[in-house]
């Protein structure tokens, strides 16, 4: 017996966790006034460059005395500044519960061998934030992109701290509300909750890290593209929008574009509400279907951006095999791009939530993810 396609198809099926989608709005024309051929060292260039440091932190509410700077390589590449130009001063609490977090381990541990406590929790669950010694530099990801697994709040962390605070934001900034007085530094990227395009990555460094970085010099030598100071002094001009290596002045376009967009929709409240009604609308489909289920174990750390699942069901022998075919199955139909688990994290499916997504695009893509489970476990039965 054939079983019957629903009837509404997303409009947008784009659900990958990143590059993530565009804006709603977003049109190419929208980029017309991109300083294309222009020096970004030019004024056109710097002025652009500089908006976007100054709207960022207008929308993200960071505090005036917080350094913002456009760093190259996305995310990891401002991560990896971070870490190599300010880890060493002091032991280190490394804290890994997914697979990117675990990178930052191994670049501490066997790259720079920094003597470090490591803390790792498997997938679905998280380290306890309380039990860390914060006297030691201390190392995490906020939102892990590929076990939707996040800190519920910062609380635990001492405002009397002695160590810094590093913390990897990429699929958390713009979705979820980031306690700058606990955070050192914090990084992120274009290409996730607000759709924009890749390479480019934000670095944010509160005044202890500033302080860290002129009175502290790393052991190893550091890459030109990692060099945050000279002659022991922050160089101000990677803050203001004189980036240390040529930055696309296209993404650049498209960033403050969707920055604009953000405002459209109501700054972060509104940003972080739009990824909550995304993530709830999967949230009350499992709770109404006993096949699937979120990896996260406890639901206070449940990620409302990278919203992993799992299939429950008994019948299905191999969860890997299962997933793919549900992920390419949804593919092939048009009705769901890219959802497949991240390749080191269990099987299972990784549907993006944040902000650029439209909450009646996942309602309308869920009946199809019940349409395609019917059929692959029906084939399973046949087979058996």
């Amino acid at each position: 017996m054939a079983i019957e396609q629903p009837a509404t198809r997303p409009a947008n099926p784009r659900f990958s966790s990143g590059p993530c989608a565009k804006i709603p709005t977003f049109e190419l024309d929208t980029l017309a006034d991109a300083a294309l051929g222009r020096s970004h060292r030019a004024a056109v260039g710097k002025s652009k460059l500089k908006a976007a440091i100054e709207e960022t932190r207008d929308l993200l509410g960071v505090p005036s005395d917080y350094k913002i700077g456009i760093v190259p390589a996305s995310d990891t590449g401002a991560y990896e500044m971070a870490m190599w130009s300010m880890l060493g001063e002091r032991p280190a609490e490394m804290v890994a519960w997914e697979s990117f977090g675990a990178g930052w381990v191994t670049d501490v541990v066997k790259q720079l061998k920094i003597d470090a406590t490591v803390h790792t929790a498997e997938y679905g669950k998280i380290v306890d934030m309380a039990a860390l010694n914060y006297d030691n530099d201390v190392c995490f990801t906020w939102n892990g992109t590929t076990s939707g697994v996040r800190v519920p709040k910062g609380d635990v962390i001492p405002a009397d701290r002695v160590g810094l605070t590093l913390c990897d934001a990429t699929s958390a900034a713009f979705a979820m509300d980031l306690p700058w007085d606990k955070l050192d530094v914090t990084t992120f990227s274009w290409q996730k909750v607000l759709g924009g395009e890749a390479a480019h990555g934000m670095l944010i460094l509160s005044p202890r890290a500033v302080e860290r970085l002129e009175s502290y010099t790393p052991a190893w030598p550091l890459p030109k593209i990692f060099r945050l100071t000279k002659g022991g002094k922050l160089i101000d001009g990677i803050f203001e929008g004189a980036t240390i290596n040529t930055p696309s002045m296209l993404a650049v376009e498209d960033y403050l574009m969707a920055l604009d967009w953000a405002r459209s929709v109501g700054g972060l409240d509104g940003l972080m509400a739009r990824a909550n009604a995304n993530a709830q609308a999967i949230w009350d489909f499992c709770d109404t279907h006993d096949w699937i289920d979120n990896l996260a174990v406890d639901p206070a750390t449940r990620s409302n951006t990278s919203v992993c699942l799992k299939f429950t069901d008994v019948r299905i022998t191999d969860g890997a095999v299962f997933a793919k075919a549900i992920a390419k199955r949804l593919e092939t139909e048009g009705v769901a791009l890219d959802i497949g688990a991240y390749r080191d994290a269990p099987a299972g499916l990784r549907i993006w939530c944040g902000g650029t997504v439209e909450t009646a695009d996942i309602k309308a893509m869920l009946p199809w993810l019940s349409w395609a489970f019917e059929i692959e476990i029906s084939a399973l039965a046949e087979a058996a």
